[in-house]
């Protein structure tokens, strides 16, 4: 039951990690110690998988399925999702620089905790680290599309989105940002179960997880290190997404006027500053990065204990 329990609040943590604009969930299960097995059980949903569940062998597809560690988990990412959605939305409404300096403080730590995990440090690791970096640098300056509500649109968002969530230091949200639709999807559709556009999104996540579990197990068990190297890379360039004291910048027309989607500004990148040290603001959004340095800490320490 302890094992359990702890499974469901990473699963929370996963969850909520998977709601804000530049933290990835996978960030979140790599720093818990349960990466390697999350990937290698969503591996399992496959024909022998199916085999079973036509020959209604249960106890077998529960054990093959590593049932016990992915139910629990699932169960705290969906809790997470659907009841933090509307939560988040409101606190970077009204504090969007704590919070993103709560988690530029966890994904700071979780570069050092994560690259202790490579074993040889050598020339290729260090090429596919310094590829990373600079493949996640790259999609902090794209410009988000706009939003589009069709069906295909939305699953291939699930694909692209569920992916990211996957692989550490690279967030889904963000990327639903990048393809225009994460208040679509995160913050209005998921908090409201809006089914016309849940369900498309659940079928390409479906899809994005059975095909990338496949590849990230095989780079796990035959290039360890290099996949752990950047995995590692993505998540230090991350961190220029999730800098807390950003402007956000809006969409205009060539006469300078913004354009609006449904009444909302459309975000299409942002510009970054040094924050006024005179400010208490500043220093209580410094006090909640070690916050989250301290917290990413602990989660390590837990992993190492267990």
């Amino acid at each position: 039951m302890g094992t359990t329990l702890l499974l469901f609040l990473k699963g929370i943590a996963m969850g909520a990690a998977n709601v804000i604009p530049g933290v990835s969930g996978g960030t979140i299960a790599f720093v818990t110690g349960i990466y390697e097995e999350f990937i290698d059980s969503l591996k399992a949903f496959d024909l022998k998988a199916l085999k079973l569940a036509l020959g209604f062998k249960i106890g077998e597809l529960i054990k093959h399925l590593n049932l016990a560690f992915l139910i629990p988990l699932f169960l705290g990412v969906g809790v997470s999702l659907f009841s933090l959605g509307k939560l988040l939305d409101w606190l970077f409404n009204n504090y969007p620089v704590f919070v993103w300096s709560f988690f530029f403080g966890l994904i700071l730590a979780s570069v050092y905790f994560v690259s202790k995990v490579i074993r040889q440090r050598t020339a290729s690791a260090y090429l596919t680290f310094t590829l990373g970096t600079i493949a996640a640098l790259a999609l902090a300056f794209l410009k988000p599309a706009e939003e589009n509500p069709a069906f295909f649109y939305i699953a291939i968002c699930g694909i692209v989105a569920v992916c990211s969530m996957i692989l550490p230091g690279l967030s889904g949200s963000f990327v639903l940002i990048l393809m225009g639709n994460y208040q679509l999807v995160m913050l209005q559709a998921v908090p409201n179960l809006d089914l016309q556009i849940i369900l498309p999104f659940a079928i390409g996540g479906g899809i994005g997880f059975i095909i990338l579990s496949r590849i990230i197990s095989y780079l796990l068990h035959h290039f360890h290190d290099t996949t752990l190297s950047a995995l590692t890379g993505f998540i230090l360039g991350s961190l220029v997404v999730i800098w807390p004291w950003k402007n956000e910048v809006h969409l205009t027309d060539e006469s300078g006027v913004l354009i609006l989607k449904k009444g909302e500004k459309i975000v299409q990148g942002y510009e970054w500053f040094v924050p006024a040290f005179n400010s208490p603001t500043t220093w209580i959004a410094i006090a909640l990065m070690v916050a989250g340095i301290v917290a990413v800490s602990l989660l390590e320490k837990t992993a190492q204990k267990r």
